[in-house]
């Protein structure tokens, strides 16, 4: 397969991995999947991220299509990636969760706003009452790319919407 849209240049992509036996692996597998040369790995085994995960910085030399392809298969595998190449998540967003987020899966719920919303958790804090009948609450603090906020509000909306779960959302410019 040549690669139709430029020669090859590096490109760093910074991800947020499980502290578990095979997630650096299962992490590196898509890039040479898709014809990737791993130039480095910075592994930061010592230190964490706010939700208890390993940083790792992976180089990769390809061409820039074959690029947008490793990125998109890490996210399709479940890898969160933080940075990748130009790409930050450099925006905050904080939004409340409101219901049953015990009975629904809070782990699946998480995992759909990162997979699905273009955004990372940064920080959760959770406020269940004791028992099951009582409404719980969360409040998540995510980075988001600059200018996304309103497509990761609407599709942290819809998966709220498919497990009974209110948004409370920030004010936003222009709001009175």
């Amino acid at each position: 397969m040549s690669d139709t849209t430029g020669e090859s240049q590096t490109h760093t992509i910074r991800l947020e991995l499980v502290d578990e036996p095979g997630e650096l692996l299962g992490a590196l597998e898509p890039i040479s999947e898709a014809g990737g040369n791993l130039m480095s790995i910075y592994h930061e085994r010592g230190n964490v991220t706010p939700r208890g995960h390993i940083p790792v910085e992976v180089d990769v030399s390809c061409a820039p299509d074959r690029f947008e392809r490793i990125v998109d298969s890490l996210r399709e595998g479940g890898v969160n990636v933080i940075q990748a190449g130009s790409e930050r998540y450099d925006e905050e967003l904080v939004v409340l969760l409101v219901g049953h987020l015990v009975d629904t899966d809070l782990s699946d719920t998480l995992q759909q706003v990162e997979a699905c919303a273009n955004a990372s958790l940064t920080d959760l804090s959770l406020s269940a009452p004791r028992g099951n009948d009582d409404s719980s609450s969360a409040r998540l603090r995510l980075k988001t790319k600059s200018g996304t906020t309103d497509a990761v509000l609407s599709t942290l909306r819809e998966i709220a919407d498919g497990k009974d779960l209110h948004v409370i959302e920030p004010l936003t410019e222009g709001t009175q």
